[in-house]
């Protein structure tokens, strides 16, 4: 089983735009890297190569070779159809968790606007005033 890494650019990129947020750290998963605030996951991102992690490849719908970032999403939000169109995924394992695939052309001020209303979600109220 050949365990992929995410491109180190779209890391870096995901490093930057978690990292800023406050009391937002990095760790290293079972599978990729996740970002917290607390004890909460607001982005996971993996690469899926050869079918691994059978969860993400079967929920992205592709065996790879994919990188992928999920985050929290509103309740309400999370069964919306915008999140079972491509780029997006929805996997099944959370009612309130989607994901995104990232290519070339990804657009990172979208990738963004995600992460942060994710972590918004988790965040302690005093935190994001």
């Amino acid at each position: 089983m050949h365990r992929g890494q995410i491109p180190q650019e779209w890391l870096a990129r995901l490093r930057v735009l978690c990292l800023e947020l406050p009391a937002a750290y990095e760790e290293a998963a079972w599978a990729g890297t996740r970002w917290m605030i607390g004890k909460r996951n607001f982005a996971h991102a993996v690469m899926i190569q050869d079918g691994w992690p059978p969860a993400y490849a079967r929920a992205a719908g592709s065996p790879g070779p994919l990188a992928v970032v999920t985050f929290r999403v509103p309740l309400a939000a999370g069964g919306s159809m915008r999140f079972r169109q491509r780029p997006y995924f929805k996997p099944p394992w959370w009612p309130d968790i989607a994901g995104i695939a990232l290519d070339a052309d990804t657009d990172w001020d979208r990738v963004s606007m995600h992460v942060t209303a994710s972590y918004r979600l988790l965040a302690p109220k005093a935190l994001l005033r």
